[in-house]
């Protein structure tokens, strides 16, 4: 079981910035690579940003250039840290933001196989 917890969000004026972190610990850190989607009211969950254990990233068209992703991870694979940095917010920002761990479970019998952990999500409010 990988342990996933979001901070921050909360609310912000169009052109504001806001910050968002999630804690994992040593499964997700050892096992999992991190990223951040959203939904908004009325829309699907969405892809806004992912970061490869090893820096790599990519993110949603709609931030490219107003979101950054960043990361920590302690070196003995104990914990990682994401970090969403958000800025100049528009008011479509709006939503609930989830961290995810992208994750390799390693069962005791049979082969690895791929599996998701998410938070319980942080509300983002952008007014105009």
């Amino acid at each position: 079981q990988a342990r996933v917890e979001e901070s921050g969000g909360g609310s912000a004026q169009a052109g504001e910035s806001l910050s968002l972190t999630c804690s994992v610990g040593e499964y997700a850190a050892k096992h999992c690579e991190l990223g951040w989607h959203r939904q908004g009211p009325g829309n699907a969950r969405e892809l806004v940003a992912h970061i490869s254990r090893r820096g790599g990233t990519k993110y949603a068209t709609s931030v490219r250039g107003r979101f950054t992703i960043s990361q920590e991870r302690d070196p003995n694979n104990d914990w990682a840290r994401v970090y969403l940095q958000m800025n100049n917010l528009l008011t479509e920002d709006t939503a609930i933001y989830y961290c995810k761990a992208d994750c390799v479970i390693y069962p005791d019998i049979g082969p690895a196989y791929p599996f998701n952990y998410w938070g319980q999500g942080t509300q983002v409010t952008v007014s105009s």
